[in-house]
């Protein structure tokens, strides 16, 4: 638990050795992560008198970089831009300027909005940029562990419970902080949900007009709070659009401007031409429980009484973690969901690139009942050797073999192995 208003300067990212490492051989990095998840702490690590700071939160800066753009560029050598989707312009100013002199670690760049998912960007800087993903705070990086669970599992080890396992009560406590810096810096409820409430407000209202034109942005509050009690199920486009009175492709527009703000994320589904019977919908998760919480109103006494609703903030933050642990492991890993039309499922398929496969289903209640497993075992079916392991996560602090390489576990195992 973090109890002191000074923590920050006590955690150490694991970003950061994989940003020194693309700074010794890569024009540009990017570090791209929501508001408030670290980024420019991080950022101004690497700044100093041959590589100076600038924020484009700083009007100034910004009007300079909106109105002359490759003027801005043209004298500097190397930088750190702070904010930089507030000006898009500079992207073709800096790969003017990188293909001019293309020495590495030239410019380091933090944004608040997927830049990658921007065709125009992407291409331009394609090959001269590395891409660093900054979630806010994982459990391994608060409690300074090594964090290599998806490592150590797609090596072949075997899981491990170790004695810093985390159930009932402090479970419940962990997923409702979620992990933004200002958030763990508060010691009541009260005081977190009244940044979360102003952080949502200050990027709907500013970040959302920096990266696209809305004609109804009142509608964007609204839409986020029905996407909320909809978090863990499939995305439903018509049905958000419906509750708002937009159509289907407004809503969906306005979803994808959530998630390239990195509020909301989209689990695509799992596809095996061996089976015929797949929900082909992506799945919507948030990605900081704490944030959700507050968006559903959650407290501790209420998700207590109500495991199905524990239950989806459970799962967000499981796909939440092992988005972070994925985001410095040297592997590369992709993520989806596995639905039939049985409503047989696994909440998360992880996916290597030599197409082995990690199954995680996620249960907010300490017993695990052999049907919790039967979408682990279509899987495993599905795949054959691809197969390394599936894993039950929950509330409970014991390993428990059900088969060949199906185990019930530990949620904590996200941050203890």
């Amino acid at each position: 638990m973090i109890d002191t208003p000074h923590f920050r300067s006590l955690i150490d990212r694991k970003a950061r050795p994989i940003i020194e490492t693309a700074l010794a051989d890569t024009r540009v990095v990017l570090i791209a992560g929501p508001r408030q998840a670290g980024k420019t702490t991080l950022a101004r690590q690497f700044a100093g008198p041959d590589r100076p700071y600038i924020t484009l939160d700083d009007a100034g800066a910004l009007s300079a970089a909106k109105t002359d753009p490759i003027g801005f560029i043209r004298g500097i050598d190397r930088a750190v831009i702070d904010e930089v989707q507030r000006a898009p312009e500079l992207m073709l100013a800096i790969k003017e300027s990188v293909d001019r002199d293309d020495a590495p670690g030239r410019f380091l760049l933090t944004g608040s909005a997927n830049l990658t998912t921007v065709p125009a960007i992407a291409d331009s800087l394609a090959g001269r940029m590395a891409v660093v993903s900054l979630l806010p705070f994982a459990q391994s990086e608060i409690r300074s562990t090594p964090g290599r669970f998806l490592d150590r599992l797609f090596a072949g080890e075997e899981p491990v419970v170790s004695e810093d396992t985390v159930v009932g009560e402090d479970l419940v406590q962990i997923v409702l902080r979620g992990g933004y810096p200002e958030v763990l810096r508060r010691a009541t409820p009260a005081r977190r949900i009244a940044w979360l409430e102003d952080y949502v407000a200050l990027i709907l209202d500013r970040d959302v007009r920096d990266i696209a034109n809305i004609d109804q942005l009142d509608r964007l509050p609204r839409l986020l709070g029905v996407l909320a009690e909809h978090a863990g199920q499939l995305v439903n486009n018509s049905s958000f659009g419906g509750a708002l009175g937009l159509s289907s492709v407004t809503a969906q527009k306005y979803v994808a401007i959530l998630e390239r703000l990195f509020l909301v994320s989209t689990l695509a589904p799992w596809s095996n031409n061996r089976l015929s019977r797949l929900i082909k919908t992506p799945k919507l998760h948030f990605l900081d429980t704490g944030l959700l919480a507050s968006l559903r109103a959650d407290e501790a006494d209420g998700l207590r009484k109500n495991g199905t609703r524990f239950g989806a903030l459970l799962e967000s933050f499981v796909v939440s973690e092992l988005l972070k642990l994925a985001s410095w492991s040297d592997r590369r890993f992709s993520f989806s969901h596995y639905r039939t039309k049985d409503q047989d499922e696994v909440d998360v398929v992880i996916e290597d690139r030599r197409g082995r496969i990690i199954g995680i289903e996620v249960k907010a209640s300490a017993t695990v009942k052999a049907k919790d497993f039967r979408g682990l075992r279509q899987l495993q079916e599905a795949v054959g050797e691809r197969f390394v392991r599936g894993l039950v996560l929950h509330d409970h602090d014991r390993l428990t073999p059900v088969g060949e390489k199906l185990q019930a576990a530990p949620l904590s195992l996200l941050w203890t192995m």
